[in-house]
């Protein structure tokens, strides 16, 4: 893939009058810059592990001339996301971002001296009146105008808003590739063109399953990277118990066979994505060049699994941060081209650096079922009931909880994180079960394991819908995954598929709306995939959404995380989800004409 990545600006806005006022705010200015460019450089990376880049205005600005100069700059630079800073009042229009094209954040100073919060609230005004939205950065508590530390409130909202906007800049102009067409009816799998052009700037790219078979027969992969992956394969994928009777069971030749297909299909997948230089060299040139996709599906059921191995093993080593090459960046991919499930997965990638989840939202099990089929009572986290969360399909090995952080919890990591350690834990627990051939006909592997099963991970359940007359709308749930007694994991897994990864998930509860109970939750929710992050991160999700004019219809997140851009606050401060709706109606979709 190219590696084009968004970078931010930082506009130093200040005083124009010379004589004195401008002069003495030169230095605090932009000291305040450049403690912005540090905090971000410091705190924040690319989901591949690059340094975001921050660049500078050239100089302080003053009046309409800088800051057509700084503009120019940053659009030579590839600028997509500005933070303005001022610690004094500025003339608000003639110093704002005016680049449509660009996401925006202001931070005005909260001091006595100088009137940073009026420039702010002045500015941020001509921003809502010109329907360029920006998000209002201030600090609860005054400083003195010779304090160049940046509060911790203002650290928050600074790399909240930095992280939300890289991720909206990053998935522009790539491609979501779509392997095959629809499974089973599922309407996520139908690729939505509007939604990904207009919401995401992105273009859909499609080929047909048949791609697959014609670079296994003529043998359009590398051939080292195939040896050297088989080898991995037999050293590090213990295979797991068979389910199916032993007059179904395919022989121990047929399964060795599949085992090198699916193999080669993870690197057909890979290349057709990203494209593969090797490829060049074996004189493939177009089948080099990939799809520049930065996420992607595979249709697999049922056209595909009734005659030929499913894709359960391809799928879940894409999305895993590691491979038979080392650790490396999960790349987001949906069973059964579930487009939007797919889409989620990428935002919540790009949001916490780390693999993601797919899983369907199978069963919510209250307290009183639990007992009642296994005669034991749920405790811990679990104690409220809990939902569910099993596929088949392309459920990262990051998430079976065997990586631990710092203090010894089950954690999911960004790949440059991860150790050796990490790497031989995580593939110790999970066992690769021969596909039900009853439902897979041709075959294949499904991995097994219970995720973050030593303790609860925090976690975040996420998904994108698309409404009839409204366009995509998200909804959110955070939690965690539960440790359950093994008995009663036993007798509910064996209830459904015990081949496949099981993660056992309770949302947090508010005590209203749909979070009163576990079983609103999953009551409420609008399709049967969800993608899970690590860790709490709906106010990500929240900020990322305003960016992107997708509202959030459905959410647990305490009501001082959401960071929104001040126009949504124009539309209504008392009912915030009826402000989002309203807001991005208003607004329209970020890429949209």
């Amino acid at each position: 893939m190219l590696n084009c990545l968004p970078k931010i600006g930082i506009r130093p806005a200040i005083d124009g009058r010379r004589g004195g006022i401008r002069e003495s705010l030169e230095d605090k200015t932009m000291s305040m810059a450049k403690a912005a460019a540090r905090l971000i450089k410091e705190n924040l990376r690319h989901a591949g592990g690059e340094e975001i880049e921050v660049i500078l205005a050239d100089s302080t600005i003053g009046g309409v001339a800088e800051s057509a100069a700084c503009a120019e700059k940053f659009e030579r630079a590839g600028v997509a996301i500005t933070l303005t800073v001022s610690p004094c009042w500025c003339y608000g229009t003639e110093t704002m971002d005016m680049n449509p094209n660009t996401i925006k954040a202001v931070w005005g100073f909260n001091g006595t001296e100088r009137p940073g919060a009026v420039y702010l609230a002045a500015v941020l005004a001509a921003h809502n009146q010109k329907g360029l939205p920006a998000f209002a950065i201030y600090g609860k508590d005054v400083q003195n105008l010779n304090d160049d530390s940046v509060p911790e409130d203002v650290q928050q909202k600074i790399l909240l808003f930095c992280k939300a906007a890289v991720a909206a800049a990053t998935v522009r102009g790539k491609s979501y590739l779509s392997i095959g067409s629809v499974a089973m009816g599922i309407a996520g799998s139908i690729p939505n063109h509007e939604f990904f052009q207009d919401y995401l700037g992105m273009r859909n790219e499609q080929v047909d399953t048949a791609e697959i078979l014609r670079r296994v027969e003529k043998e359009i992969y590398d051939k080292e990277e195939y040896e050297a992956a088989m080898k991995w394969v037999r050293e590090n994928c213990r295979e797991g118990f068979d389910k199916n009777p032993a007059q179904k069971a395919y022989s121990r030749e047929k399964k060795d066979e599949q085992w090198a297909f699916a193999v080669k299909m993870a690197m057909i997948f890979r290349d057709l994505m990203h494209g593969n230089p090797k490829l060049d060299e074996m004189g493939w040139k177009e089948e080099a060049c990939g799809h520049e996709a930065i996420c992607g599906g595979f249709q697999g059921q049922r056209q595909w699994t009734d005659f030929l191995p499913n894709g359960d093993f391809p799928e879940a080593i894409l999305n895993t941060s590691f491979d038979w090459n080392g650790v490396r960046e999960a790349i987001p991919f949906a069973t059964e081209n579930d487009t939007l499930n797919g889409a989620t997965m990428l935002l919540g990638h790009l949001l916490t650096d780390r693999a993601q989840l797919f899983a369907d939202v199978r069963t919510y099990w209250s307290p009183e079922a639990v007992e009642r089929v296994t005669g034991k009572k749920l405790t811990g986290l679990a104690a409220n009931g809990m939902i569910h969360m099993i596929n088949s399909g392309a459920a990262s090995l990051d998430a079976n909880g065997k990586m631990k952080d710092a203090n010894g919890s089950p954690a999911m990591k960004p790949f440059w994180k991860i150790t050796r350690e990490d790497v031989r834990n995580c593939l110790g627990g999970v066992d690769w079960c021969p596909a039900d051939v009853d439902y897979f006909r041709g075959g294949g592997f499904s991995s097994r394991f219970i995720g973050g099963s030593e303790g609860g991970m925090p976690m975040t359940m996420a998904r994108i819908n698309l409404i009839k007359g409204i366009g995509p709308v998200l909804q959110l749930a955070e939690g965690y995954s539960c440790s359950v007694d093994p008995e009663i994991h036993k007798i509910l897994d064996q209830r459904t598929d015990p081949t496949w990864p099981t993660t056992w998930f309770a949302p947090k509860l508010t005590g209203k709306g749909v979070f009163k109970d576990v079983y609103s939750v999953m009551a409420n929710w609008n399709a049967n995939h969800a993608a899970l992050s690590y860790g709490h991160i709906g106010d990500l999700l929240i900020t990322l959404c305003s960016i992107l004019r997708i509202p959030v219809c459905m959410h647990n997140v305490e009501r001082e995380r959401i960071f929104r851009p001040t126009y949504w606050s124009c539309l209504g401060t008392d009912d915030l989800e009826g402000a989002d709706y309203r807001a991005c109606s208003a607004l329209g979709s970020l890429y949209g004409i």
